[in-house]
């Protein structure tokens, strides 16, 4: 969300903004450095040193980040008190403008630029080199960013840098937790770019040991590390996104092999096994293929695979896009028949038949689908019967259509369609509340777990106000008042407040915590947009008394 700077204090909460400026007004803030035109970052003081992360487009914020463990909000107060020194610089640049002889004070890139043409080549080399030994961050990047020019360049080396991090990030202990994941990151989302980089100057070889490296280890790593927010799992998924984006270049015989051989041999030791990336590597050598060798070397790894139902899926559904790829229909559609128990294969047979209008052959295989999975497998079961809707639809059956719509709309709380606006188009005008009826009827008496839901929609349709209210009365949940109000808030305000005060009453009878009255005081508010303030504040008062003891709960209302 871009957030005007100018503005910006009306876009985050109260609380973090006071938090934000005290932090400016003790001046916290080590100097703001302008990296290039509107990217700006600063370090501000607080438990630790943390780093800011800021960047202005035309006056609006685009982009904030800060490595504090801050994670209730997306702004934290270390963000906020950069942004009123940004705010104050801004304005005194505006009233400086206005001045004569005002001079800009200069980026970081300006000012290496500068130094750069300043520096001679033998300075730059002595500052490398003792650098590079002094710093480890700094020579593992300077490493990545040059290791195409490295004789020894192998995955190794990328593995040994990674290594050294995790292991300065471990403490001592086993385990890595929140405070020091930042460290990790920042080290294994920089060679992410180095590799980005080298894809872009066409230096494959680098790219792939570097995305490689951080698969296997960050892979090993993942029972270790506290990677409740996913960044790890999403660095590995970046570098597996980073191999795929290589195999689609036109790539020497030497790196087409060995990538395709690094895919064959970590899924043959399963080095990827229990993660997702286990069958993508399959899918990435699928796209290397060339040789009749390699064709029937995939098939080996393809045909022995047994570790989930689902990868044994995957795995086929590989197959048939190889065999389609390189033996043509004919072939790939001998191996869906073979292999007909597979649901993604199943899909495309009864796809393809649709297309070719061979409705009797698509009708048999999704039938055959309903048979094969209505015990084990309900839920796919229905995805079946919504082909054959399908293909109902395609034939033009009012008959079938009526029926199959039906039954999916009663019994399949997943609609892949409007089953219902396909009844009200395909049903009697005549009959049809009738037929409305003997729906409900049926669902009633079924009562499914989404029952409620389910009536719901048919009274919203039907616009059958009255006997909405009623239902929400008999499941009168403060979710289900709030789902509907909408629709009833018209016509019955009166008495969704009362259902309302009812629901906060019982909802705070049986929860605490702070999280648990910000809830409750939201509903409050509902009352007060319903037109209710008096019946709120009866609320708020009988709570107040109730509950005084509750010191949060009486701080949540007082903001009412």
């Amino acid at each position: 969300m871009q957030i005007p700077l100018n503005q910006f204090e009306e876009y985050i909460d109260e609380t973090i903004l006071e938090r934000g400026l005290s932090y400016y007004l003790c001046r916290y803030i080590q100097e703001i450095e302008e990296i290039r035109p509107g990217e700006y970052e600063a370090i501000v003081e607080g438990t630790e040193n943390y780093n800011v992360h800021i960047s202005i487009s035309n006056g609006d914020i685009t982009k904030y980040n800060c490595d504090c463990p801050y994670d209730i909000g997306p702004i934290c107060k270390h963000i906020v008190a950069v942004l009123y020194q940004l705010k104050q610089e801004k304005l005194e640049l505006s009233n400086n403008s206005k001045k004569k002889h005002t001079v800009k004070r200069k980026t970081v890139v300006e000012q290496v630029e500068e130094m750069l043409e300043q520096v001679t080549h033998e300075e730059l080399k002595v500052f490398i080199r003792e650098k590079a030994v002094a710093n480890q961050q700094f020579r593992n990047l300077f490493l990545s960013s040059f290791a195409h020019h490295n004789s020894n360049e192998s995955k190794e080396l990328y593995i040994k840098q990674l290594n050294s991090i995790l292991k300065s990030a471990t403490r001592g202990y086993d385990f890595i937790d929140w405070s020091a994941i930042s460290q990790v990151l920042d080290v294994v989302e920089s060679l992410l770019e180095s590799a980005q980089e080298q894809i872009d100057k066409g230096n494959y070889k680098s790219a792939f040991f570097m995305c490689t490296a951080i698969m296997e280890q960050m892979t090993k790593e993942l029972d270790y590390i506290d990677d409740s927010d996913g960044d790890i799992y999403r660095c590995i998924e970046d570098a597996l996104e980073l191999l795929k984006s290589i195999a689609e270049k036109e790539l020497s015989d030497e790196i087409r092999k060995l990538m395709i051989e690094y895919c064959f041999t970590t899924f043959d030791n399963q080095i990827y096994s229990d993660w997702d990336w286990h069958i993508d590597v399959l899918r990435l050598a699928s796209v290397l293929l060339k040789t009749e060798e390699e064709i029937e070397q995939i098939f080996k790894l393809i045909d022995k695979t047994q570790r989930s139902n689902y990868d044994k899926e995957e795995a086929q559904k590989i197959k048939y896009e190889i065999l389609l790829k390189t033996k043509g229909e004919s072939a790939a559609e001998t191996y869906v028949e073979q292999n007909i128990t597979n649901s993604e294969l199943r899909r495309i047979a009864i796809q393809k038949a649709l297309n070719k209008k061979e409705y009797e052959k698509a009708i048999s295989i999704a039938k055959d689908g309903i048979n094969y999975n209505l015990k084990d497998k309900p839920g796919l079961a229905k995805e079946w019967y919504d082909w054959l809707l399908k293909i109902a639809q395609a034939q033009n059956d009012s008959e079938k259509i009526i029926e199959y719509a039906r039954l999916l709309f009663v019994d399949n709380y997943r609609h892949e369609q409007d089953y219902y606006q396909i009844l009200k188009n395909y049903v009697d005008s005549e009959i049809w509340n009738t037929f409305v009826e003997d729906l409900i009827k049926d669902i009633t008496t079924r009562k499914p777990w989404y029952y409620t839901s389910l009536i719901a929609n048919i009274f919203i349709k039907e616009e059958l106000w009255d006997r909405l209210l009623e239902l929400v009365k008999k499941s009168p949940s403060l979710d289900n008042i709030e789902r509907y109000e909408e629709f009833l808030s018209k016509d019955y305000s009166n008495e969704l407040v009362e259902l309302y005060k009812k629901g906060i009453l019982d909802y705070l009878k049986s929860n605490m915590g702070r999280s648990h009255y910000q809830n409750a005081c939201k509903y409050i508010r509902r009352i007060i947009k319903l037109g209710a303030r008096q019946k709120a504040n009866e609320v708020i008062s009988y709570l107040k008394v109730e509950y005084r003891k509750r010191k949060a709960l009486i701080e949540e209302l007082g903001k009412i």
